[in-house]
């Protein structure tokens, strides 16, 4: 298991329900050696750790996620 580390967000990198992919291309993972794909709420609290490898992604200072538009 590799070290785990934070990932800063913009809310424009959540899809429409406020979730963001793990492995993920801003972790700089290569998905053919990584875990399955999961869909993380990031929205819901402002950050969140992926349970298979520990990635945490969170949104930078300042941004929030709002649904509507």
């Amino acid at each position: 298991m590799s070290k785990s580390s934070t990932i800063e967000l913009l809310a424009s990198d959540l899809n429409h329900q406020g979730c963001v992919t793990c492995p993920s291309p801003k972790a700089d993972m290569k998905v053919w050696n990584s875990h399955p794909k999961v869909y993380l709420d990031v929205a819901r609290t402002g950050e969140a750790k992926c349970p298979y490898c520990g990635e945490i992604y969170k949104l930078k200072a300042g941004e929030h996620f709002g649904s509507g538009h």
